[in-house]
């Protein structure tokens, strides 16, 4: 356990991969205060597009804990299920501004109610399936779960389709 008097920082923790939500769990069960900033977005799943939740720093977290838990005892945290180490620049773990880490507290708390959508208006898009297989459009917006509206050029025209979400791909 930590005593309450000694100085508390910040610490950057380097998780094995995908695992950044099992070793924040387990530091918190020993008593440390953790962070993890996270980030809602669209994502491709099985031929369906589904609302994901993913680290905004894959395989980093943050802790808070006193000084010499982070360079003489660090050891316990090193052997937490999911930690590797704690990030370190010469001899000793670097410490991370208690402004920085709140001010990101604070965007990431209030940061879109909606996933983060796979395209954005006006962003040119491939049709990768269908009748309009391999033309490029111009996205415009998603019409429901499964569909979208996008602009074709025809016949020198914009011409509005609307099209399977599931088969647009970003253009190259």
């Amino acid at each position: 356990m930590q005593d309450a008097a000694a100085p508390r920082r910040w610490y950057v923790v380097y998780t094995k991969p995908r695992e950044e939500a099992r070793a924040r769990e387990n530091l918190e069960r020993q008593g440390h205060q953790c962070y993890l900033p996270e980030l809602s977005l669209e994502k491709r799943r099985r031929g369906k597009v589904v609302p994901v939740t993913e680290p905004l720093f894959p395989r980093y977290l943050f802790i808070r804990c006193a000084d010499e838990l982070a360079t003489a005892g660090w050891g316990s945290l090193r052997s937490t299920r999911g930690v590797v180490k704690l990030v370190a620049f010469g001899d000793g773990p670097c410490t991370v501004d208690d402004a920085f880490l709140n001010a990101l507290q604070l965007r990431t708390e209030r940061g879109p109610a909606t996933p983060q959508a796979l395209f954005a208006a006006g962003e040119v898009v491939t049709i990768a399936e269908g009748p309009f297989a391999g033309l490029e459009a111009i996205f415009q917006l998603k019409e429901g779960a499964d569909r979208a509206a996008v602009l074709l050029d025809m016949l020198g025209q914009q011409v509005r389709a609307a099209v399977p979400y599931v088969a647009l791909r970003k253009s190259s």
